[in-house]
């Protein structure tokens, strides 16, 4: 980890909401937003998370799986998504989800409009406007979380009942 936490403090809460006060708190429930008010069906939102995630190498963001009315994507999503252009397992918004997580990360000069026909084809402009501001939320906290070190501290829920338990 790059930063310095003092002992007995949780590095993600330390980080996140102690550090910068003014900005922190305001990134997290930014950050937060997205899961708790997107109206994205699952298979695209994950998609287009789990691209980011694997573009941006975070560990935490990597093993994560969004639920959506006690709904997660299928055991090997994560590996249909780096095979998105290919895979027979997406739909067209699904593929076009991933596509555009992996353009938006590595290329946003390059969108053309021959992807932005084939977006508005499946895509309402609010679902696009949704999408884009999820894709900024997961490139800018996911490498904060990684160019810091914190993805090797963040913590599943279910990992840190364990750990409480244990």
């Amino acid at each position: 980890m790059i930063i310095d936490v003092p002992e007995g403090k949780d590095p993600i809460l330390y980080v996140w909401g102690e550090m910068v006060p003014g900005i922190g708190p305001a990134a997290s429930r930014f950050a937060t937003s997205v899961y708790a008010d997107g109206t994205l069906g699952l298979r695209e939102f994950e998609a287009a998370r789990l691209r980011v995630a694997q573009i941006n190498g975070c560990l935490f963001c990597q093993d994560w799986r969004t639920e959506k009315d006690g709904v997660k994507v299928e055991d090997g999503f994560a590996e249909a998504v780096t095979q998105w252009r290919t895979t027979g397992d997406f739909d067209e918004r699904t593929r076009l989800a991933a596509e555009y997580a992996e353009r938006y990360s590595l290329d946003h000069h390059g969108l053309d409009d021959g992807f932005w026909t084939r977006m508005k084809a499946v895509y309402s402009d609010r679902e696009i406007v949704e999408l884009s501001m999820c894709l900024g939320s997961w490139i800018a906290f996911g490498r904060l979380n990684r160019v810091l070190g914190l993805d090797v501290a963040c913590v599943l829920p279910e990992h840190a009942t364990r750990r409480a338990e244990g």
